[in-house]
C-alpha cells in the first residue's frame, strides 16, 4: 500500500544556505513512515508492548533538489520488500509541483527484546507492509 504524508518546511529545517539541512530529510521520512503505519492498521505500541522492535538498519539516500521554508512537501512510502525478518521501504519526498528533492530506500528488521532479528509476529503481520504486487 502506498501512503503519501504531507509536511510544511518549517524554519529550524532550514541551514545557513536557506534550503531544508540534508540530515532534517531523515526526519520526515521517519514521520512519514510512522504516518504510513498507522494507516495500514499496525500496531507500533502493541508490538513494543509484546518485546520486539522495529529498527531502521540501512538508509540510501538520494538527494536531488532542494525545499525551502514554507514549500508543501508529500513524502510518499511505499514497501518495495518484505522479507521474514525485514524489509525495505522506498520513499519519495516531493514539493507540490511534482519536483523530487529526495529518494530514499529504507531497510528495516525486526529484533526481539534481546535485539536479536526475528520474525514479525504474525499477529503483527499486516498486508500494507507486504509489497504491492504488479
Amino acid at each position: 500500500m502506498k501512503h503519501i504524508a504531507k509536511h510544511v518546511v518549517r524554519s529550524y529545517e532550514c541551514d545557513s544556505y536557506g534550503h531544508v539541512n540534508n540530515a532534517v530529510y531523515l526526519n520526515y521520512l521517519e514521520y512519514a513512515r510512522m504516518e504510513h503505519l498507522h494507516a495500514i492498521g499496525f500496531d507500533y505500541k502493541g508490538i513494543i508492548a509484546a518485546g520486539y522492535y522495529l529498527y531502521v538498519t540501512h538508509v540510501d539516500i538520494y538527494y536531488k533538489a532542494s525545499a525551502f521554508l514554507d514549500d508543501e512537501l508529500f513524502i510518499e512510502v511505499f514497501p518495495v520488500k518484505t522479507k521474514h525478518v525485514s524489509g525495505t521501504i522506498h520513499q519519495i519526498v516531493r514539493k507540490a509541483d511534482g519536483t523530487v528533492c529526495a529518494e530514499a530506500d529504507v531497510t528495516w528488521a525486526c529484533v526481539n527484546h534481546e535485539g536479536k532479528p526475528c520474525r514479525i509476529p504474525q499477529e503483527f503481520m499486516v498486508e500494507g507492509l507486504l509489497p504491492e504486487s504488479n
